[in-house]
Order: structure tokens, then C-alpha cells, then sequence
């Protein structure tokens, strides 16, 4: 028994369907200990983001935060976005363009005592640059505070 046309396109159709759900299923499932979320301050302490998970910490390094320690280097320092701020540590060598009242985007973790360790730093390449959520978040603090 020969199945007609308009079935055959159906089951076709159902099949290209199946593959592209379960490609997409297995990007996703590749990507789930990969991808790094963004957090301003303020959504870290809104969301209370889980210790130990890698995600990308952004704001601007608050002025007179940046402490150097006698080994050299280990840095610390406080991201603000002018409502939140989080004190960050790392260790190794900081870009040039890293300094007090600029934006940085900082990738690492949490830690239990509210600290966030990063394990990679970078620091903007314009002086206008803010990472955009930073910017959003900065607007909306200083709309509130009129």
C-alpha cells in the first residue's frame, strides 16, 4: 500500500521538524556549562546569583576601590553602577585601559561571602564605552533619584 503524496510531504515535514528540535536540544545542552550570563550589581543582588557559577560580573570600578596587594598581583576593587556595588577580586595582570572610573566587564564567580573572583578582565576601549545593560541600569538609577 503506497502512501499518497500529501503524506509523504507530512511525514517529511514531521521529520525536518524532529531534527531541528533535537538540534537545537543538543546546542543547548552543549552551551549549558558554557554560556556566561551578565549581571550589573544591582541585578546580582536582585537575583542572588548562585556561588561558584561562571558569569560576567559589568560596571564602572568605583573611585579610590583599586588595592593592590604586596604579591604583586592580586587586585581589589569594587564594581558599581551607582545603586549596587560588589567588591572583586583578581589575580594576574590587568589590562592597560584598567582604572578607577571606567567601565569593565569582569568573568568569574561569586563566592559565599558576597566577593566576586575573577578570573578574567576587560576594561573598555573608549571613554565614551559603557557595556549597554550598565548604561541601561545607570539611566534608570539616576531617573529615579529626579
Amino acid at each position: 500500500m503506497a502512501l499518497k503524496a500529501k503524506n509523504q510531504r507530512l511525514i517529511l515535514a514531521l521529520l525536518a521538524l524532529a531534527a531541528i528540535v533535537g538540534a537545537a536540544l543538543l546546542a543547548m545542552s552543549a552551551l549549558k556549562d558554557q554560556a556566561a550570563y551578565f549581571y550589573t550589581p544591582s541585578d546580582a543582588k536582585k537575583d542572588h546569583v548562585e556561588t561558584g557559577r561562571a558569569v560576567r560580573l559589568g560596571g564602572m570600578v568605583q573611585k579610590g576601590s583599586i588595592e593592590r596587594l604586596p604579591d604583586g598581583v592580586t587586585i581589589n576593587f569594587i564594581v558599581t553602577d551607582n545603586a549596587e556595588t560588589v567588591p572583586v577580586t583578581f589575580k594576574g595582570i590587568v589590562p592597560d585601559l584598567f582604572k578607577e572610573d571606567s567601565g569593565v566587564v569582569a568573568e568569574g564567580s561569586f563566592q559565599p561571602d558576597g566577593r566576586f573572583v575573577a578570573t578574567n578582565i576587560l576594561a573598555k576601549h573608549d571613554e565614551r564605552y559603557m557595556p549597554p545593560q550598565v548604561a541601561g541600569q545607570m539611566h534608570k538609577t539616576e531617573s529615579l533619584d529626579k
